[in-house]
């Protein structure tokens, strides 16, 4: 009986997720309208943090309660969830094309933060003061996609649409939607997960970090059925971003994080794997069919290394 209630549970998470996410595309493209900002750098800050607040809540509330690995591991998990199935179904199913400035700006930020993460947990120890840099990173990206909005390139198309007041409020209404539902979500499929004797670790690295990741592809796969390109894809890599810089940086000034020596090395691969998606962005500036079937089959292979080390 239990287990039926929460596939029934499951069932209509997902409606909540896909209709919370029309909601925000919609209206997040009217406001970039409204305010002069392109697509792109709404799909970079607002979609992209509103749309990792599931994993900002689950990171912050394991490092509060010392579970450094749950902190850092849920914020791995979600990132390869993003760049490696997310968006492999989207570059699938449709079009990712890639602009000069997504790559160039907001890919190599990307890549350096990939970088950057391993130099300040070489001793396997992320400091506050580590974390107050990161956080001042993140801070200081999102300023400079705010002060850019009056010299947007060719590639970074303003959106049409007609802006009412209301689509603030369907904004934070779509938010809120797509939070609650994630939230549930993750809860229901964990206790499927035990029901059937899934250990606590596997749920953590795969349906936890999966379920925080639902509002992303719900957001990203509305956003490209709607030819909203840029959203989908700014989405997908603002989400990483504000997971490395702000999350793991609000987690390790509230506590400081340390890792083993094997999570050390999903961090390395992590950053092997920017390195593997800024080739593919650069080659034809799109994510091909292809290039979405490899980034499918490395994330899984990703996945895979965790069981088996």
């Amino acid at each position: 009986m239990d287990i039926l209630l929460n596939i029934l549970i499951i069932i209509a998470t997902i409606f909540g997720l896909w209709g919370g996410a029309v909601w925000v595309v919609d209206s997040a493209t009217h406001i970039a309208k409204k305010f002069g900002i392109s697509e792109l750098v709404i799909g970079l800050t607002v979609v992209a943090i509103a749309t990792s607040l599931p994993e900002f809540a689950v990171t912050v509330s394991a490092a509060i309660k010392g579970q450094a690995a749950i902190s850092v591991g849920n914020v791995v998990g979600s990132n390869i969830f993003n760049l490696g199935i997310i968006l492999g179904i989207v570059a699938i199913f449709g079009k990712v094309k890639i602009s000069k400035i997504l790559l160039y700006r907001d890919g190599s930020l990307l890549m350096v933060t990939g970088l950057l993460l391993l130099l300040f947990f070489r001793n396997h120890n992320l400091s506050r003061i580590e974390g107050i840099l990161l956080a001042l990173t993140l801070l200081i990206y999102i300023i400079t996609l705010i002060k850019q909005k009056n010299n947007i390139e060719l590639d970074e198309e303003i959106p049409e649409g007609n802006f009412k007041s209301v689509d603030i409020l369907k904004l934070i209404f779509g938010v809120a939607v797509i939070i609650l539902s994630a939230n549930y979500l993750v809860e229901a499929a964990s206790d499927i997960a035990r029901a059937f004797g899934i250990s606590e670790w596997t749920i953590g690295i795969t349906i936890v970090a999966a379920g925080t990741s639902m509002p992303e592809f719900a957001t990203s796969i509305v956003a490209l059925i709607k030819g909203r390109n840029d959203i989908s894809i700014g989405n997908l890599i603002g989400s990483d971003l504000f997971n490395l810089l702000g999350v793991l940086g609000t987690a390790s000034i509230i506590r400081p994080l340390s890792l083993t020596s094997n999570e050390y090395i999903g961090l390395i691969l992590l950053a092997v794997s920017y390195v593997f998606l800024l080739i593919m962005m650069r080659t034809g500036w799109k994510i091909s069919r292809f290039e979405g079937i490899i980034l499918i089959l490395l994330a899984l292979l990703r996945w895979s290394w965790e069981f088996i080390f």
